[in-house]
């Protein structure tokens, strides 16, 4: 992905219902090539698809969002500034929630979605120096830096990669028991790996990790983004 442009003054606040749905329009594409759809935005959400479109007309109407009708929901500048800034607040708080209160990687995501709105820009930043600036939260994802630029890595879903050596470089937050699983067999941020084989009829790749080995199926091996050793 392309870095934002820097915000360079103060952005007005929005209700957090606004909030949710700009971060998470910019974090579908964050790791996806795949359209932003209503319907998409309906399921992230929880809510229904007339709900929805309503929002997002408002939106749009408010120029934070394009959509055409039966098209794809994207960014405007200003839509993608706001969204950025949610998203470090987020990931700064997930942090937070692991190294400095013994939160697991699997409990922090919905913590981390109440008290996003109800933190402070300064309790933001203050948090940040606290924490010595993170770039990355706890399941990989890069955190923005206050400009709105973001440095993301060269990274690929170990289902998509050729065998070879690489290292964990983020996995995805979707499913806690999948992270609690992973957890447990060593597949954590930075941990090398070697896929030894991928056995596309079953739908299972065999990986190396540590002194074991683990088969993964297509949904979990997806979930975990590698990058080059």
């Amino acid at each position: 992905m392309s870095p934002s442009d820097p915000v360079s003054t103060p952005l007005p606040p929005l209700s957090a219902v606004w909030q949710d749905y700009l971060k998470v329009v910019w974090s579908a594409r964050e790791w996806s090539d795949r359209p932003v759809t209503t319907k998409m935005l309906a399921t992230r959400l929880g809510v229904g698809a007339s709900t929805v479109s309503e929002t997002v007309r408002r939106l749009a109407d408010a120029g934070l969002l394009t959509h055409e009708p039966y098209g794809a929901v994207e960014l405007t500048e200003r839509g993608r500034a706001h969204a950025l800034v949610m998203v470090r607040r987020h990931r700064l708080v997930e942090t937070f929630l692991v190294e400095v209160l013994g939160y697991g990687w699997d409990e922090v995501h919905d913590e981390a979605e109440v008290l996003e709105h109800a933190v402070s820009d300064l309790f933001v930043e203050r948090l940040a120096a606290r924490l010595g600036h993170p770039v990355r939260d706890p399941h990989g994802d890069p955190i923005p830096a206050p400009d709105g630029t973001i440095e993301v890595p060269d990274a690929h879903p170990l289902w998509d990669v050729a065998p070879g050596e690489y290292a964990v470089a983020r996995i995805s937050d979707e499913d806690p028991g999948l992270l609690r699983y992973l957890d447990q067999v060593g597949l954590v941020l930075d941990a090398p790996v070697r896929l030894v084989e991928r056995r596309t009829v079953a739908g299972v790749v065999s990986v190396r990790v540590g002194v074991g080995q683990v088969d993964l199926g297509e949904v979990a091996a997806s979930a975990i983004w590698v990058v080059r050793a």
